[in-house]
């Protein structure tokens, strides 16, 4: 699971950096990072971006496994995300 999840934070600034849209994907993040959103709430909250029901599990498994961590490793992971958006690649989408 923490692969996974290494795999995927390693991935959202490629797609900063190809144009996708910042914003989005920095409103995607924090509910994903943010504990007092439901599993049930941040799928209907990113509902948009779910296309079948594989994809649907994937995302409930990140919302989960961001709910397992401590608030100190939710925090740190934050804080990478937030040096991600304030970077030189994002500032220019």
């Amino acid at each position: 699971m923490k692969l996974v999840t290494v795999l995927m934070l390693a991935a959202l600034p490629l797609c900063c950096y190809a144009g996708v849209g910042c914003n989005v994907l920095k409103k995607v993040i924090d509910i994903t990072y943010d504990p007092s959103v439901s599993v049930s709430d941040y799928i209907d909250d990113v509902q948009e971006f779910i296309e079948g029901e594989e994809s649907q599990k994937a995302f409930k498994m990140l919302k989960e496994c961001f709910l397992n961590q401590s608030v100190e490793t939710q925090e740190k992971a934050n804080e990478f995300q937030h040096a991600v958006y304030d970077s030189f690649w994002c500032a220019r989408y």
